[in-house]
């Protein structure tokens, strides 16, 4: 079966543009309404937004509501091409592009665009249950490439399609992949003036990756590698960074991974994923027509009778958008919103700082020991903030049985910082509880620093490291996947949140999943 890329189960993806479900929880504390929109709770936050799942009262409708981050709301540029995403998305008139059905402004100026609400997940979060078949790859690919047919013939480049990107909704009866997240596309005459250099190592194409000029062939390096995945298993390439990206080496033969890739199939997405892009497909409707029919001639037709109707199961519990509005969150004001974004690359630090962390967080997690934050009846999620207001994150409310929220001493200078610990018991992170698998909790800890370590703690009880990331972003980060752990998974992450201060953060949790959903809900205040 495939499993999932690495890129597309990091820790803390930013949110789409339309927001995604997870299993329905409680409301948690948050804004009441989002100009005319009630909101029922918090779906995610990146670096540059949070997404909202509301309700639009007049058409009786669950929708998703992005709003700009509040320390990003005065840069121009950010703001500019956030609204801009929204303008590019509704000139595009396609079931399998994220509809934007308004936008506006809050009180205090930020930007908000409201969209379709995604109630089936995304496509990395199906691979990071199970694979699909042949047939239900095709099917993705074949909606995935309508859609961006629909942005090229309006002279648009998504310029970002990966996993994390494509979205389920459910419609009459079926589900329909759409593509989202339009923060990185461009307007060909645009691309044509000034290049944005951008986008997922693992799914960039060269040109892209070397700030050259680009049109929708680099998109269909990018649908190839995506098919490269979804049929072979595994991501056609592992790229920490847009570097590598710029000049690729060239795949294994994708047969010898899989028995669908036989060698026809092969040569259909390998030239997809050509360097040169006039040795590609000419657009990225004849590559999914060409994988069709070699689909097809190795014995993989593109209907599966094993697979019932809809081609894509639809999980009931993902068509569930949450309470009505009459138990909405209590009304507050929007918090702000500075969650560390996908990990970055960025100027490099002692590498002795990650072995003093790796020592220190013991320390830190034994003695855990603080007070119990249990509620008499507990949300799915909580929101938990340390002594200071300086960080926050939201967890599984099983992990919030016991919080440290007092300062602690750097092992960087033995300065003393804002911190913030909560697991599932006060040993969640003892020695004995790592090897075990025993407990899950998340550790925040602001440190000083101007740039990223050389190396970050290791963790010989995991089994392998499942990813690296350093690549560029609004704020320099490194992150580390360990998987095969006892007890699930576990990320060590380093960002550099202002000039001269880093959040470190290690989460330990049994699925990639939740990992995921702590990373997404980590937040700094005031920085």
């Amino acid at each position: 079966m495939p499993t999932s890329d690495p890129d597309e189960t990091r820790p803390g993806r930013a949110p789409s543009g339309a927001a995604t479900s997870g299993t329905p929880s409680a409301p948690q504390p948050g804004p009441a309404r989002l100009g005319r929109y009630a909101v029922r709770r918090r779906l995610g936050a990146g670096a540059f937004a949070t997404v909202w799942l509301a309700y639009d009262e007049q058409l009786d409708s669950p929708v998703a509501v992005k709003v700009l981050a509040e320390n990003w709301a005065g840069e121009p540029t950010t703001r500019r091409r956030f609204t801009e995403e929204g303008r590019w998305m509704r000139r595009v008139e396609s079931p399998h592009v994220v509809p934007v059905y308004d936008a506006g402004e809050l009180e205090d100026g930020r930007p908000f665009l409201v969209m379709a609400y995604a109630d089936q997940g995304t496509l990395a979060d199906r691979l990071d249950v199970t694979g699909l078949t042949a047939a239900q790859s095709l099917e993705v690919l074949r909606q995935v490439a309508a859609g961006l047919a629909a942005l090229h013939e309006r002279d648009l480049v998504h310029r970002d399609v990966k996993p994390a990107n494509v979205l389920f909704r459910t419609r009459e009866g079926t589900v329909v992949a759409m593509l989202a997240d339009l923060g990185l596309g461009k307007a060909l005459d645009v691309s044509s003036r000034l290049t944005l250099v951008g986008g997922t190592p693992t799914y960039t194409a060269p040109e892209q990756a070397r700030g050259e000029t680009v049109d929708g062939r680099a998109d269909q390096y990018s649908l190839g590698a995506l098919a490269y995945l979804l049929l072979a298993g595994r991501p056609a390439f592992r790229h920490t960074d847009l570097r590598q990206a710029a000049d690729p080496t060239p795949p294994p033969p994708a047969h010898e991974l899989s028995p669908v890739l036989e060698p026809e199939v092969d040569a259909v997405v390998r030239r997809a994923l050509s360097p040169a892009a006039d040795d590609r497909w000419p657009d990225v409707l004849a590559f999914v027509d060409a994988l069709e029919a070699a689909l097809g001639a190795a014995g993989h037709p593109a209907e599966d009778a094993t697979v019932t109707r809809p081609w894509l199961p639809i999980d009931p519990e993902l068509t569930l958008p949450g309470a009505r509005p009459s138990v909405f969150a209590p009304a507050g004001d929007l918090p702000p919103v500075g969650t560390p974004p996908r990990a970055s690359r960025g100027r490099r630090a002692a590498g002795a700082l990650a072995l003093l962390v790796a020592c220190a967080v013991a320390a830190v997690g034994a003695g855990l020991g603080a007070h119990a934050a249990l509620a008499p009846t507990p949300p799915a999620e909580q929101e938990v903030y340390d002594a200071s207001g300086t960080l926050s994150v939201t967890v599984p409310a099983a992990w919030a049985t016991t919080v440290a929220d007092e300062a602690w001493s750097s092992p960087a200078d033995d300065g003393t910082y804002p911190a913030l610990a909560v697991g599932t018991g006060a040993a969640w992170n003892s020695a004995s509880a790592v090897a075990t698998g025993a407990g899950e909790g998340v550790f925040l800890g602001i440190m000083s620093g101007n740039g990223l370590p050389d190396r970050m703690p290791g963790h010989p009880e995991c089994a392998r490291v499942q990813a690296r990331y350093t690549d560029d972003g609004a704020e320099p980060a490194r992150t580390v996947v360990h998987a095969g752990c006892p007890g699930g998974v576990t990320v060590e992450r380093v960002v550099r949140v202002t000039a001269d201060r880093l959040l470190w953060v290690q989460v330990r949790a049994a699925t990639t999943a939740t990992a995921n959903q702590v990373l997404d809900g980590i937040a700094t205040h005031g920085m």
